[in-house]
């Protein structure tokens, strides 16, 4: 009985407050509202947020910009002083020569092909080598960890005579030598970055080792005691319980290997010696078409074809960067290297 009577006596309570808050001066609300300190302090701090971002963003994205605006100027541009960004003569001359002169295509195919194989392999391999260090427990496990991440930190450089011999002069353990009376050139061909994948010993294979194995021990070992509780085995369990669980972190190295071995140039160069072999990295030259000598804005102009050609090779990662970024931002997090 009395909640009843309350009712009506805060009704009209409300009804009051807000006829009061309609008789108050209009002045008066809006210096009670905004000519305040505390909303002064948002105000100057939200103008100071959005002009550092606007000032980040402009040193990040200023080259990008610059680069492609470079990229559809014409020679007449170059010696003009008053152009800056916008070209006054725009041109497609410079893509046209890259893509005829330099075979941008052909590279483009084989560089898709050999990117594709060794990130697949590579997934799967290190993959395959991660869950191992994560679940089983065997002799030699800290150790053999320990290796891999010691391959981190080894410089490619000082590895790189050693690796050219081994493929130049390929054989196991004598076999093919005591057979043919000879070894294996397999300089000029797919198999040397193939066999590095396999062995997981290719390009940032320790990195991705290391993001598997952590991704793994943060999965249940009660996941896998329910399956073999239900009789299946170790590989059974992988492959209908651990790898459907694991697609986020497979996407991740998946798109991690296909942008290194993409953009590499250590090893492209390294086991394709022949001038046939057209590779992304192979375009980054200057077309005969556009030839620079005796220009008087050279280097200039030089550095325009360089950026250009380096663009057209970035492209195609964009694209895939596009349609795979939400798989590698959960690969990341449920790596559990970040906090």
């Amino acid at each position: 009985m009395n909640a009843e009577l309350e009712k009506p006596r805060l009704k009209k309570k409300k009804d009051f407050d807000v006829q009061f808050q309609d008789r108050t001066p209009f002045w008066q609300r809006f210096r009670a509202r905004f000519l305040t300190f505390t909303f002064l302090k948002k105000v100057l701090w939200a103008i100071f947020r959005y002009v550092l971002l606007v000032g980040i963003s402009y040193v990040i994205l200023y080259p990008f910009i610059a680069k492609i605006a470079g990229s559809f100027m014409s020679r007449e541009d170059f010696l003009d002083v008053t152009v800056r960004l916008i070209p006054r003569y725009p041109t497609l001359d410079t893509y046209k020569a890259i893509i005829t002169e330099n075979k941008y295509f052909l590279a483009l195919w084989n560089t898709t092909v050999l990117s594709f194989l060794c990130a697949v392999v590579q997934m799967l391999t290190t993959m395959i080598i991660g869950y191992g260090f994560a679940k089983f427990k065997f002799k030699g496990n800290t150790f053999l960890f320990y290796c891999v991440i010691f391959t981190m930190v080894v410089p490619h450089q000082a590895l790189r005579l050693a690796l050219f011999q081994k493929f130049r002069y390929f054989d196991i353990y004598g076999i093919f030598n005591l057979l043919t009376g000879k070894t294996l050139n397999l300089i000029n061909t797919y198999w040397p970055l193939a066999l590095l994948s396999i062995g997981g010993l290719a390009f940032k294979n320790g990195l991705y080792i290391f993001l598997m194995r952590q991704f793994f021990r943060g999965v249940p070992d009660e996941l896998e005691e329910a399956a073999y509780v239900d009789g299946s085995g170790v590989f059974k369990t992988f492959v209908r319980i651990i790898v459907p669980l694991s697609m986020p972190m497979m996407a991740t190295v998946f798109l991690f290997a296909f942008s290194w071995q993409w953009t590499d140039n250590f090893y492209s160069t390294m086991f394709f010696t022949r001038s046939g072999s057209y590779l992304m990295p192979n375009i980054l030259t200057i077309p005969s078409s556009l030839d620079v000598t005796g220009f008087q804005a050279a280097d200039v102009y030089s550095s325009a074809i360089l950026n250009t050609a380096a663009l057209m090779i970035i492209l195609p990662l964009l694209i895939v960067y596009v349609f795979g970024q939400k798989f590698l931002v959960q690969g990341i997090e449920r790596s559990g290297i970040v906090g």
